[in-house]
């Protein structure tokens, strides 16, 4: 008599090697139910008048499932993906396939927690793991209750300790007998399939230019400027990035606002979990080893841990980085009623700062932005426009193909002085950052107008 299965519900971790989770549902040696759930938006998004994901975060993340699923099926898994609240879908798949158990990913944000809390309460036995930081918390200098306030003290601590980051796991391979499992009769209708439809292409003036995975080939026609989605177009894409000069330059192009050039673009594998953060700080030490440590790969080492930083920092404060006034004690003023015109201006890139325009331009037409402008549009909402910040990380969550729910969050609390920085708020002055970034105003022309 065969087993009951387990179900695997994928979430921000669409890879199969370095997924400690993944490796313990096929540890457990009974069949496997594998299944994706397509992004939406919460009441939280929607309240301030966001109706949808936008379509290139929903592009990104489809060219990822289809790369997952081609892994998946090499082993002879089929991936199920479908549009359904995880909360409502995953105890009614339990039942028809006769199974109450399911590992996942753990995520500690709000809304992804009131998930895997609702199934529990469905009567669901939910194994969700920690995996998306370099570190677990038991190798952590402190416990996270202490966790330092800046991420200066955070970050030299660590340095000092000498934290060693996870080391990456390679793809679990099918245990002996293992059968995995095949839809029952009726198992269809239970679910709406995911409509891939329509068909949705990069801006060509994008700083981030990439394309689906290669149907049945190896990903190796991409170049360092036009990459491929999933595990193995990010491997191949980080392994020539590693043997570029880019490493060595990129402290000092992080800011830069044109091409792929100027940062590492690895947020995008890293925000549907094509790539661990393991796996490329691997990557990292593997190059320093050859080529010695520069600037440059040491800001890579810096930037991850920014990352962890974040979600740590969830972990500690979870729900009370969601209020209005985020983490101050003191009083706030009281927050003016939210300006609807205003925010749509803001959002359709017309709010007459030509810098500010030309990128929320690039944000609403290719899902992606620079840090330096991520910073620069949100302190125009906040301090210029005097909009909420919450109104503006909502956006973000609905245009980034990289959205990532700790990092953002934990930059919108940072502009905003809500979060733990002591300065109160960064105001960036636009004018300066005009100067500086855009000195020949090309980035301003290429954003200009819609092609």
């Amino acid at each position: 008599m065969q087993r009951s299965p387990v179900l695997y519900w994928f979430r921000n971790d669409l890879r199969l090697h370095d997924n400690p989770a993944w490796t313990r549902a096929c540890a457990l040696g009974r069949p496997v139910v594998a299944i994706v759930i397509a992004p939406s938006l919460g009441a939280r998004e929607m309240a301030w008048g966001i109706a949808q994901v936008g379509a290139a975060r929903h592009a990104w993340w489809w060219a990822n499932v289809q790369a997952l699923g081609q892994a998946l099926g090499a082993l002879g898994v089929p991936l199920h993906v479908v549009q359904a609240d995880p909360c409502t879908l995953l105890p009614d798949w339990c039942q028809v396939w006769g199974t109450r158990t399911v590992v996942c990913e753990d995520i500690a944000a709000p809304y992804e927690q009131a998930q895997v809390a609702a199934l529990r309460a469905a009567g669901l036995v939910v194994h969700s793991m920690w995996q998306s930081t370099l570190m677990a918390a038991d190798q952590l200098p402190y416990a996270i209750t202490d966790l330092p306030p800046v991420f200066t003290r955070f970050r030299n601590d660590v340095e000092r300790a000498g934290v060693p980051a996870h080391t990456p796991l390679p793809a679990p391979t099918p245990l002996p007998g293992l059968a995995w499992a095949t839809a029952p009769v009726g198992a269809s209708d239970v679910v709406s399939r995911w409509d891939a439809s329509p068909a949705w292409q990069p801006d060509p003036r994008s700083a981030f230019q990439w394309k689906a995975c290669a149907v049945g080939g190896p990903d190796t026609d991409g170049t360092l400027d036009e990459v491929r989605a999933g595990s193995r177009g990010g491997q191949e894409y980080l392994r020539r990035y590693l043997a570029s000069e880019r490493v060595a330059r990129y402290k000092a192009t992080r800011n830069g606002l044109l091409g792929m050039a100027y940062s590492s673009k690895w947020s995008p594998y890293l925000a549907w979990g094509a790539l661990s953060a393991p796996e490329l700080l691997a990557g990292v030490r593997a190059h320093e080893a050859h080529h010695g440590v520069s600037d440059g790969s040491y800001w890579l080492w810096f930037e991850l841990l920014w990352r962890d930083y974040f979600r740590w920092l969830h972990r500690q404060w979870g729900l009370r980085l969601y209020r209005a006034c985020g983490l101050r004690q003191d009083p706030v003023p009281r927050l003016a009623p939210h300006n609807h015109r205003a925010f749509a201006l803001w959002t359709q890139g017309r709010t007459g700062c030509e810098l500010v325009d030309a990128g929320m331009r690039e944000l609403a037409h290719s899902g992606y932005l620079s840090n330096r402008m991520r910073q620069v549009v949100a302190s125009f909402w906040v301090h210029e426009l005097g909009g909420d910040w919450r109104a503006g990380a909502a956006w973000f969550e609905a245009q980034l193909l990289d959205f990532d729910v700790y990092s953002n969050q934990g930059n919108w609390l940072y502009i905003a002085g809500r979060g733990t920085d002591p300065r109160g708020g960064r105001r960036f002055d636009v004018a300066k950052q005009t100067a500086v970034h855009d000195p020949d105003g090309a980035y301003r022309a290429l954003w200009s107008a819609v092609a």
